[in-house]
This record gives C-alpha cells, sequence and structure tokens, in this order.
C-alpha cells in the first residue's frame, strides 16, 4: 500500500517562493502559522517595519527586544510611529502579504493561525482547497489531526496572544487525536529556548498536559525559530518543532 505524506511547515513569515513548493511530493500540506513578516531579526531590511521606518531603526528595535527592554522596545516604538495612523497602515501591509501567502498554497492545506497573524482577515483570502481550523478536529489521510493557532500573552503583544484560559479551552475541545497541530510548542524548556534571539518564548502548559493525558503519535509546532532542541519524546509522542520554514525552506514531512 502507498505511504501517504503531509509535509508540515511553520513560522512562514514572507517567504512564498518556497511555500509555493512545500506540498511537492504530498498529499496534503499543513501549515501552523506565523505567515506575516513583521520584522526579520536575521535581516533587518525585511519586514513590514523596516519598509515603514528602515533598516537602521529595524536594528535598534532588535537590540532593545534582544536584550529585553521591552518597555524601552516600546517607547521607541512609540515615537516611530506618531503622526502615523497604525493600524490601517499595517493591516495594508499585512493584506499585502496574505494575498501572495495564501496564492502560494497548494490543495489541499490545512492551516492555524500563528501569534503574529490577524485571524479576522484569513477569511477573504483563504481559497476553496485551504481549510483553515483553530481548536478543531480534522481526518487527513485517515488519522485525526487536531489543531490549535495563536499564542499566549507576552511582553511582545503580538496581534493574536490569548489568554492561558482560553488556549487551554481550544485545547481541550481538540480531544484525543493522532497529531496534535499547535503554533507554539508545549512547556518544556529546551523546546522553549531560542539560542539565535537567546531567550526563553512562551509555551504551553495546557498543552503539555495535553499531550501527557491523551497521547497524541505526534505533537508538532513552531514559533521558536532556532531551539535548543528540536524534537523529544513525551512519553508516547514524538514532539517535533517543524519552525523555521522561512529560514530553511524546507517542510518537514510525515508519512504512514
Amino acid at each position: 500500500m502507498p505511504a501517504f505524506r503531509v509535509n508540515v511547515v511553520s513560522d512562514v513569515h514572507g517567504n512564498a517562493a518556497d511555500l509555493a513548493r512545500a506540498g511537492d511530493g504530498a498529499d496534503a500540506l499543513v501549515c501552523l502559522g506565523d505567515l506575516v513578516l513583521f520584522l526579520d531579526y536575521a535581516d533587518h531590511s525585511r519586514g513590514i517595519f523596516p519598509d515603514l521606518f528602515g533598516a537602521q531603526n529595524a536594528g535598534r528595535l532588535v537590540e532593545l527586544r534582544t536584550a529585553r527592554r521591552f518597555e524601552e522596545a516600546r517607547r521607541f516604538g512609540a515615537e516611530l510611529w506618531a503622526g502615523i495612523d497604525r493600524r490601517p497602515a499595517i493591516e495594508r501591509a499585512v493584506r499585502k502579504q496574505y494575498a501572495e501567502m495564501f496564492a502560494a498554497f497548494p490543495t489541499p492545506t490545512y492551516a492555524t493561525y500563528g501569534n503574529v497573524d490577524m485571524p479576522t482577515l484569513w477569511p477573504e483570502y483563504a481559497g476553496p482547497g485551504t481549510t483553515v481550523l483553530d481548536g478543531e478536529r480534522v481526518e487527513i489521510g485517515g488519522r485525526v489531526f487536531g489543531f490549535v493557532g495563536g499564542g499566549l500573552r507576552t511582553p511582545m503583544r503580538t496581534p493574536y496572544e490569548i489568554s492561558d484560559e482560553e488556549y487551554a479551552a481550544k485545547i481541550e475541545a481538540v480531544g484525543e487525536v493522532d497529531v496534535l497541530c499547535t503554533h507554539i510548542p508545549p512547556e518544556i524548556p529546551e523546546l522553549l529556548y531560542d539560542t539565535v534571539a537567546r531567550r526563553f518564548e512562551r509555551g504551553s502548559v495546557a498543552l503539555l498536559d495535553a499531550i501527557r493525558r491523551t497521547r497524541p503519535k505526534y505533537a508538532l509546532f513552531g514559533h521558536v525559530h532556532q531551539p535548543l532542541v528540536r524534537r523529544m519524546r513525551v512519553g508516547a509522542t514524538e514532539c517535533v518543532n517543524v519552525g523555521h520554514f522561512a529560514g530553511s525552506g524546507r517542510p518537514w514531512a510525515l508519512e504512514w
């Protein structure tokens, strides 16, 4: 019997060229969010922020955030935004990126939101070949996949951050699945530390509890671009970081 293959990507961050090829050789593509590129920490000339304010200011913002001087970073950003109607400016830029990203999705694609995404805009761009799921389940090739999008609240205040309680409710709604797909990792230090940004990102305790309780075969996630550890087992579950697609341009393949 021929194998069924799903290619999985996360943290696309504007890489439409590689996204257009991400489904090659697969029966389906799974995307775990963060389509938008607001600010590239590796290349300060790329993203919405430097398009508006230049690479030098982008570099300064990255410097402040990396040093965890979040209040100073917020004040610096506020000075730059003074006199600009921020929301429509960002929405225009995001719409431009979404038009390109969603056009690159193959059919079928199953996708959920990342913390930098704007869920309210997705219905305008997701075509009939793209299924958007958040706190929901779907069967792909005879296996049940559960999807939970977004991130938890942080000092970064990215667009799709929700409370721990809201996130836990979505995890609970998914229930028992074969493959649990989320944007953020479970709350395990080795999976949360970004070796380049030099900080711990937020993970979910509710997600870790669900993995231990429901024992999916796989737990797939992104969010941490250069993790200390890319995969580890938690009981019966293989936990795998499938990002950072923007940098690698290569999907992670799941076959059965």
